[in-house]
């Protein structure tokens, strides 16, 4: 939310130039133009016509009036000159026409009644004041009297007069008792207009001695007081006894009882009145009726509506107020009193008049001479007030003559006028209901222009809003105004601007290039004259992120951004408020420079916050609402209502839902009987809903509570509701989950869930146990228990069903009939094992086992399943025995056979199996034999490659782990792998099963070969090992082979080869850029270093070397470097390319010492990878 309002000083100027403009027809405000213009007398403060004064004070009638030269002040009283000089108890203030009459000091007010007029007089006129009546305000005494008891029957009506004297101003009546408390008033007693008590009916408890009526005169602070009236109230009783005591047995007597009556008007009298009020005055109507019962008093008026918005009723609606009325008010108001025996009415005829009002009132007039003129007096009024004219005081008729002047009625004209013309005219409007009297000079002067405005003043306003420059001026003639700007700029015209009859100049939307000096120009006949001001457009002010809305939790923390762009030149401020106020003194909220941020936010920081952006030129402001939300307050005055057995209603009102609605009511009980401090679920209902019936259990002390639940969370629970204790009954339910399982062979142990404490319904909670064989036409067996949950049944036959039922009873009676159950008796073990078991062999590692099914009744139990257990015996192909682990397999239910997997091939087992049910398993089968078939063997353990020569390897192996078979041969295949890691051809050799070492000869010098070996056996041959060895050039390099690749003296060389070559190239470039040889170059080639000879590009050693590719794996296809260089990345790829690694180096003697790793081929390598270490000499090849 974003509001801007602009403050342009000029536009505050143009607003208070206007008025000096309309008032400078009177007297310029100017305080040097006032020093040096003429200007007729102005009255400007005088007491009210109607001046009522405190006999006690001072009296100060007052008469203050402006003109040039200041004006001489005189009086006249009672219609003549008033001479103060003779009377010493009236001064006159200084400069001042005010009177002052000392009355404090023994004069008396009343000798000072009368009508005064003021009369303010210099060398262009004579001004006058209205005629002031003063007259001393008065609040007599009662008159002494003696009042008689008034006695009065029940039911009649009663009026007490107050008659309070004559005061001026009139008093303002009440009623009241000797302790001075003020008597209660009603429909059927209240006091009239007139300040009179009416009672419409009068009844016992009116029956008091101290009705007292009091006029207070506010004009002298005094309170009157009449004396004590007595009233007293007979009733029809009480009479009839009275006669009855004073008159003989044969004297017909009785008072008649106490009657209703229709109403009657009590005032006004008769069935019409008249009534006149002036207008704008407040018009009361006042009806009031006797009658029983009370009557009611009703308002209309004939032929039309009661005014809206101005009509009221007063004193129980018997009287009309009408304010501010006027001649449209006119018309016939009934009141209407009615009871239930009739109605009586009263027409009031209302007559509104009007003392004089203006319409137009005669204004003053600056002319120059020579000028026109006219003024204008017009008034209305009922009946229509006449008009006179007076020039400085005295009636124009006799007034010295001006030829320049003409009285047409309500005008005077005005023509050609001179010097001489200027007088301070009076027009008087009177009717016989007031008058009115307006003073208004005709001031005639010749001026040049004068400019009010100050010189060279700076006017700073927001772009695209008003600029006002002010010109204010006065001259006679009235001067024309111009403006231009720049100092050679051309007149100013056009829309763009507005030229304000003051001299104001308005540029409705200010822009940049509104910037800029301007010139006013005002000029009459007499002159002209000429004045500069300054403008400055400004930048506006704007927020440009604004507070957003923000919901909160309670003690969280919020922040609301205000970031602002505004003109360079004008310093702003920014104010933060909290709903239109200041912000709270806590130092919670933190101002930074273009946030608010509030700390450990409370339920009363919610609220609408706004940033306010000051400048000296304008504001903008932004809000956003803070919405603070918490969990809900507890719901409170929780109550319980039509309580019935199993029934009860709860209402509660909800407590401060704290910003967030609530969803819904969640509402708990505890019983205090059985479980007293634990609060259990009952039911919940939607947040909306404030009642609920709930449901009851008997023999429970409930007692409830009710959590309130929004979107933050719940509320802490209510206070606990009042207890409601149900009465007891039979319970309503049995236990639940019955069961007949037997402990042992020979008995039956049922169990059930007990009841809950409110679910026994009554004390004396028991249980009637019963139980019978099945299918056998057996009686129940019934037993009676205590408030337990199992009851064992001793020698019973072994696992035989039984048909079981447990009854809940308590002191009342028992529960409905419970449906039956069937449990068994105790099982035993089974008796007998599963015949005719068969094993089928699938292959080397799986089996199918067959059995046939026990009997049913050997079980004697729960047939849970069969077992199988197996165990190898021993491995064919080693003839050793070991360690003996069986295994066992579980099959559930009744099935009759089963697979074995993940057995050994080539192996003896043996199996058997056992019936199971729920007392455990029964006798083993015989044992039965049977072997697994020949597979594949593992991979041999280990390849060792050792002996490197110039053209021959020693391979050294294991034989596989698991040999799966009888082996039957090896196979070696071996490649060579060239310096691009490209793969020769593939060789194959097979090798005997009895066989752990070969010697490979015939190989190349200085050669990389791979080895892939594995073991065989009649079903075929199993995973390989694989293994790399490198063949070498001497006896003496192979001693010193190392990875030169690794070594740093290595890298720094190549690092300075690969820099070099850099160099040259830019040298080429550049020279082949400039077409020309270079100087160093040419002295390079004269003195070349024979140390870097080989690296010229025309050696083309570097130009097949490639790092990219010396990281790509080795596939079948891929490249080497043509170098034969193998680096530490190099071997790492190998190793996993080519399959296991190796852990190993060269010994002293250069044979290689390795270890197989046991993985396959393509796993990563691990280890140390200097397996792969190429000999220097192969480093030393890639430079030849």
């Amino acid at each position: 939310m974003m509001k801007k309002k602009s403050i342009s000083a000029s536009k505050a100027s143009l607003v208070f130039f206007l008025c000096q403009m309309i008032s400078a027809l009177d007297v310029p405000l100017d305080s040097k133009l006032l020093e040096e213009l003429l200007q007729p007398p102005t009255i400007t403060q005088q007491s009210p016509k109607d001046y009522i004064v405190d006999p006690r004070e001072n009296i100060v009638i007052q008469c203050e009036a402006k003109g040039k030269p200041p004006p001489s002040f005189s009086w006249t009283r009672n219609g003549t000159h008033f001479d103060i000089d003779k009377d010493a108890q009236v001064t006159m203030k200084p400069n001042s026409g005010t009177l002052v009459i000392n009355i404090m000091n023994g004069g008396k007010a009343e000798a000072y009644e009368g009508v005064y007029q003021c009369t303010a007089r210099n060398e262009r006129g004579a001004a006058i004041s209205n005629n002031i009546v003063i007259r001393p305000s008065r609040s007599p005494l009662w008159t002494k009297e003696r009042l008689e008891p008034n006695h009065v029957r029940e039911g009649d009506s009663l009026v007490l007069h107050c008659r309070p004297p004559v005061g001026l101003p009139p008093p303002i009546i009440f009623w009241m008792d000797n302790a001075f408390q003020r008597l209660p008033q009603s429909e059927r007693v209240s006091q009239g207009l007139n300040g009179d008590l009416y009672f419409s009916n009068v009844q016992p408890e009116d029956t008091r001695e101290d009705y007292i009526c009091y006029a207070r005169f506010n004009h002298t602070q005094t309170i009157q007081q009449k004396q004590p009236i007595s009233v007293k109230v007979f009733s029809m009783d009480s009479l009839n006894d009275t006669i009855a005591a004073n008159l003989s047995d044969t004297d017909i007597y009785g008072a008649k009882p106490v009657t209703e009556r229709q109403p009657v008007l009590l005032t006004p009298t008769g069935s019409t009145s008249t009534k006149v009020e002036l207008r704008g005055n407040v018009l009361l109507l006042e009806c009031i009726a006797a009658g029983l019962p009370t009557p009611v008093i009703r308002w209309i008026k004939e032929g039309g509506e009661l005014p809206a918005n101005r009509t009221f009723f007063e004193n129980f609606k018997k009287t009309l107020k009408i304010i501010d009325v006027s001649e449209a008010d006119s018309g016939n108001y009934k009141c209407i009193a009615r009871n239930i025996l009739g109605s009586a009415h009263h027409v009031i005829s209302v007559t509104v008049k009007a003392a004089p009002y203006w319409i137009t009132a005669p204004r003053n007039l600056v002319l120059s001479p020579g000028e026109d003129g006219t003024l204008i007096c017009r008034a209305n009024g009922n009946p229509k007030p006449d008009i006179s004219w007076l020039a400085n005081g005295v009636p124009i008729a006799i007034a010295p003559e001006d030829p320049s002047r003409k009285v047409d009625g309500d005008t005077i004209i005005f023509s050609h006028v001179q010097e001489r013309s200027s007088a301070v005219y009076q027009c008087n409007a009177s009717n016989e209901y007031g008058y009115l009297l307006a003073n208004a000079f005709v001031n005639v002067l010749a001026e040049p222009p004068r400019i009010l405005t100050t010189a060279n003043k700076l006017y700073q306003v927001i772009a695209d809003s008003p600029a006002l420059l002010d010109c204010a001026y006065f001259g006679s003639p009235k001067p024309e105004i111009e403006w231009f700007k720049g100092v050679k700029g051309s007149i100013l015209r056009g829309n763009e601007y507005i030229f304000h009859d003051n001299g104001t100049l308005e540029i409705p939307v200010a822009q940049k290039d509104s910037t800029g000096t301007y010139t006013c120009v005002a000029r009459n006949e007499l002159g002209k004259i000429q004045n500069e001001v300054h403008l400055e457009v400004k930048d506006p002010t704007m927020i440009i992120k604004q507070p957003e809305y923000k919901v909160i939790q309670r003690y969280g923390q919020v922040s609301f951004e205000c970031i602002i762009k505004h003109d360079s030149t004008l310093l702003p401020t920014v104010i933060w408020l909290k709903d239109n106020d200041a912000l709270p003194d806590d130092e919670r909220f933190l101002v930074g420079k273009d946030n608010l941020t509030i700390m450990n936010v409370t339920d009363k920081d919610d609220g609408t916050y706004t940033c306010i952006v000051n400048t000296t030129l304008d504001s903008v402001s932004a809000s956003a609402v803070l919405t603070v939300v918490a969990r809900p307050n507890p719901p409170f005055d929780l109550e319980l209502t039509g309580q019935l057995e199993r029934s009860v209603e709860l209402s509660w009102i909800p407590g401060d839902e704290n910003n967030s609605p609530i969803t819904n009511f969640v509402i708990e009980y505890e019983d205090g009987l059985h479980e007293p401090g634990v609060w259990h679920y009952q039911t919940e209902v939607p947040g909306t809903q404030t009642t609920v019936q709930l449901k009851l259990s008997p023999y429970v002390n409930y007692s409830f509570r009710v959590i309130a639940v929004n979107e933050i969370g719940r509320s802490q629970p209510s206070e606990p509701s009042e207890q409601y204790l149900t009465k007891s009954a039979n319970p309503d339910e049995n236990p639940s989950n019955v069961q007949g399982i037997g402990s042992e062979p020979d008995n039956l142990v049922i169990t059930w869930e007990s009841l809950k404490g409110f679910q026994s319904n009554g004390p004396g909670l028991q249980y009637k146990v019963s139980w019978r064989q099945k299918d056998v036409d057996d009686e129940w067996t019934s037993v009676i228990v205590a408030n337990v949950s199992k009851y064992i049944v001793s020698g019973t036959p072994t696992f035989v069903p039984y048909e079981i039922k447990v009854q809940a009873l308590n002191d009342l009676g028992y529960a409905p009939e419970p449906s039956e159950v069937i449990g068994h008796s105790g099982e035993d073990l089974p008796m007998v094992a599963p015949g005719n078991v068969q094993v089928h062999v699938i292959n080397s590692t799986l089996a199918k086992v067959h059995w046939d099914p026990v009997p049913l009744k050997t079980v004697r139990g729960h047939l849970q399943g069969y077992k199988v257990y197996y165990w190898k015996v021993q491995s064919l192909s080693r003839r050793s025995r070991r360690h003996v682990e069986k295994k066992i397999l579980t099959f559930k239910g009744n099935k009759t056979f089963g697979m074995l997997p993940g057995l050994e091939p080539y192996s003896s087992y043996k199996l058997n199996v056992r019936v199971v049910n729920g007392k455990g398993e029964g006798p083993a089968s015989p044992d039965k034999v049977f072997k697994t078939p020949e597979g594949v063997p593992s991979s041999p353990s280990f390849l060792k490659i050792t002996n490197p020569t110039l053209d021959s390897l020693t391979l050294e192996w294991g034989s596989p782990t698991h040999p799966n078979g009888v082996l039957i041969s090896y196979i070696l295949k071996f490649q060579p792998i060239n310096n691009t890691h490209e793969l020769g051809p593939l060789v194959e050799i097979r090798i005997p099963a009895n066989e752990s070492s070969l010697i490979l000869k015939n190989l190349n010098y200085s050669t990389r070969y791979k080895f892939y070996f594995n073991a065989q056996t009649s079903v075929g041959s199993g995973s390989q090992i694989t293994e790399e060895a490198v063949t070498i050039m001497d006896e003496a390099m192979a001693s010193r082979q190392v990875d030169i690749a690794t070594q740093g003296w290595f890298i720094g060389l190549m690092c300075a080869v690969a820099l070099l070559i850099l160099i040259l190239l830019i040298v080429c470039f550049i020279r082949r850029n400039k077409g020309g040889k270079y100087p160093v170059k040419e002295k390079e080639d004269a003195h070349a270093d024979p140390e870097i000879q080989p690296m010229k590009e025309d050696d083309g050693t570097f130009g097949e070397y490639s790092d990219a590719e010396d990281h790509k794996p080795l596939k079948k296809g891929s490249r080497t470097p043509s170098d034969r260089t193998v680096k530490k990345e190099d071997s790492d790829d190998s190793l996993v390319d080519y399959g296991e690694g190796v852990n190993g180096q060269f010994n002293e003697d250069g044979s290689f010492i390795g270890q197989y790793s046991g993985k396959k081929e393509k796993e990563p390598a691990e280890g140390n990878e200097s397996s792969e270490a190429p000999s220097p000499v192969n480093a030393m090849n890639s430079f030849v």
